[in-house]
């Protein structure tokens, strides 16, 4: 599809470039840069407590050399079990920068589905929270964990929390906190292709509702971070309400990866369902960015005067996840003064895809989930086959190509054929693209009924 062939170009955000000169850089690189260009700037806000981008960087090359110390090399995998922290942004880095691949586990995991991942990924060392542990010692004996890394909410805090222990057998459990402190030494981080080096397991249901882990790798991550911030008109000056969870895909991208692309702040918080904690960060910090889903919207619309805070600091904000309200949305806009609108992404494209535009109230189309974002093109084909291409207004399935599209699945081969073909990504979703190339998600592929020859949407029962 040729440019001139691209309807949404019409209806294109100012100042936001349709394509983008990407470096070619590692995930921890791009922290590397930004520590550069801003290294006393405020990396992280949580619980009152600043931390700077150098200091920051100095704590993940720590990290990633105790790794090293650990025997962990390029390609191993590390499973982070944490909350919103800066341990999880340590961990990140960490184990981005020496080359291991990250596995994102959601602390709501019990021990079955966290063995489940953990076994499947072949993970190496376990990070986790120590509110975690019964279900960490569930699944110790089930797994072939080398090491299991500890630490606790207010680890930043206090002198000391949890000791290192080392039992006896072949794993060891130690305190994070003491192994950056003890670890003297910075990482050596080996070659990295970003292009071809995974960076992240991400575990999915994916388009067919079987969970498994989407390859993505430093470049599909790096380039995502760039065209979500791009479409944000993300700056250094920025404060970012890191509220989506960083376990997910689109919280990693939307609240951990662009803001430190940019250089600009982060306030961590570890319960998204904390309103309370939400409207104290808000008035403390006056958050310019606050990406989301519909519920926490509507959760701070809710809160008691809600008026009285400083909520109107609040500039720009983009509704994922789930399709957002259009009373939400008109309501949130009138509350803060900001913008508010609807994305959509998918967690094989790292995930942003989609984004309604932001500069003019008038490119916005409620009910859609906007155009697509920078580099990335995608049409409507049939449900079918997948062979046909589809005119606007017809109803198919969404397919997308772009330089954040996954490798594949892993271990998954038959899987990945299925959801790559010649470049495209097919999503499983069904949409609609009208004329102006805004396209509107109507259902899930594998929900459709077939009624007496005729395709029913659940959503339209």
């Amino acid at each position: 599809m040729r440019l001139l062939e691209k309807p949404w170009s019409k209806h294109w955000p100012k100042g936001v470039p349709q394509s983008i000169d990407y470096p070619n850089i590692s995930l921890y690189d791009m922290l590397k840069r930004s520590t550069g260009k801003a290294p006393n700037s405020t990396a992280i806000i949580f619980r009152n407590n600043q931390i700077t981008y150098e200091k920051l960087d100095d704590a993940v090359s720590r990290f990633g050399a105790a790794l090293q110390e650990l025997g962990i090399r390029k390609g191993d995998r590390i499973a982070l079990y944490l909350p919103n922290t800066p341990q999880f942004v340590i961990a990140y880095f960490g184990a981005l920068q020496v080359g291991a691949i990250v596995v994102a586990c959601s602390p709501l995991y019990k021990d079955k589905e966290l063995a489940r991942i953990i076994n499947d990924s072949d993970s190496r060392i376990l990070v986790y929270l120590d509110q975690l542990e019964p279900y960490v010692k569930s699944i110790q004996p089930k797994t072939r964990l080398n090491h299991f890394i500890i630490t606790s909410l207010n680890e930043f805090e206090v002198e000391e929390t949890v000791e290192t222990r080392i039992k006896p057998g072949t794993s060891s459990h130690v305190s994070m906190k003491q192994l950056i402190q003890n670890t003297r030494d910075k990482s050596t981080p080996p070659f990295l292709d970003p292009t071809e080096d995974v960076a992240l397991f991400q575990y999915t249901g994916g388009t067919t509702g079987i969970p498994k882990a989407a390859m993505l790798t430093h470049r599909n991550l790096v380039v995502n971070a760039i065209q979500f911030a791009s479409w944000l008109y993300m700056q250094r000056r920025d404060v970012n309400l890191s509220v989506l969870p960083f376990f997910h895909i689109y919280g990693m991208t939307a609240a951990l990866n662009s803001p430190i692309y940019t250089s600009s702040k982060l306030i961590l918080i570890p319960d998204p369902r904390d309103t309370s904690s939400l409207v104290d960060a808000i008035d403390s910090y006056e958050p310019t960015i606050f990406c989301g889903v519909p519920a926490s919207y509507i959760a701070l619309m809710n809160y008691p005067n809600i008026k009285q805070h400083k909520i109107r600091s609040i500039r720009a904000c983009i509704s994922g996840a789930s399709p957002l309200p259009q009373e939400v949305q008109r309501q949130f806009e009138e509350l803060t003064g900001g913008r508010l609108v609807e994305g959509y992404g998918l967690t094989e494209a790292g995930p942003v895809t989609h984004v309604n535009p932001l500069d003019d109230p008038e490119k916005n189309r409620p009910g859609s989930i906007g155009i697509p974002i920078s580099d990335t093109t995608c049409k409507i084909v049939d449900a079918e086959s997948g062979d046909r291409d589809l005119p606007p207004l017809e109803e198919g399935e969404l397919v997308v190509k772009g330089p954040q599209v996954m490798l594949g699945y892993w271990r998954m081969t038959g899987e990945t054929k299925l959801v790559l073909r010649d470049g495209w990504l097919f999503t499983g979703d069904i949409a609609i693209m009208d004329k102006d190339g805004y396209f509107r998600i109507v259902d899930r592929k594998k929900d459709v009924i077939n009624v007496s020859g005729f395709k029913v949407w659940p959503r339209e029962v």
